[in-house]
């Protein structure tokens, strides 16, 4: 495991594959590596911010058949899936946190504790890695489509990073407008 604190914030990860439906990409790879396991990687997913689907869970589990990497997954829906969840994530080499929906995946992290022990985590250098809705919440903030069609700001994220994030940035036309309305008002220009 890495000694140092690392986030890798992203959109991407996963590539279509005809067998399993994904396949881990370059940047899922990248993380293991950042990790530096000393042994087999453990890697944990995360998928709150899309309902924690059984399907997609399975379906992460199948795009790892033919990799030496241990994969679980956290779930907080109905419950949580592990009885400790800080013992659990802090076992791992990397934890990935897909995306979703940001206003759903802030509201249970923070009633679980999981912004606190994803921070354990990462002062203890274990990798955290996420796309779309986790991008945004490794930060202090961004936008967000998870209050309805109407982007709207979000200005209470975690804050790992004391910086601003917009997912989609330059594939949603509407996005680019808002983050920089945005920034420019919480800079008083």
């Amino acid at each position: 495991m890495t000694t140092q604190p690392t986030i890798l914030a992203m959109s991407g990860g996963l590539f279509p594959d005809p067998r399993t439906l994904v396949r881990p990409g370059p940047l899922l790879d990248y993380a293991l590596e950042l990790a530096q396991p000393r042994a087999t990687p453990k890697l944990c997913f995360v998928n709150t911010a899309g309902g924690d689907q059984a399907w997609w869970n399975a379906t992460l589990h199948s795009a790892y058949y033919d990799r030496q990497v241990t994969v679980s997954c956290l779930n907080l829906f109905p419950m949580p899936s592990v009885a400790d969840i800080a013992a659990h994530l802090l076992a791992q080499d990397a934890v990935w946190v897909d995306g979703g929906s940001t206003a759903n995946l802030l509201a249970p992290s923070r009633l679980h504790g999981l912004d606190r022990v994803l921070r354990d985590c990462w002062e203890r250098g274990i990798v955290l890695a996420g796309v779309s809705a986790r991008s945004i919440c490794w930060h202090i903030g961004g936008t967000t489509d998870s209050f309805g069609p109407e982007l709207r700001p979000v200005t209470d994220a975690p804050g790992f990073l004391p910086f601003s994030n917009a997912a989609q940035y330059d594939s949603e036309e509407q996005r680019r407008p808002l983050f920089h309305t945005r920034t420019r008002a919480s800079k008083g220009t």
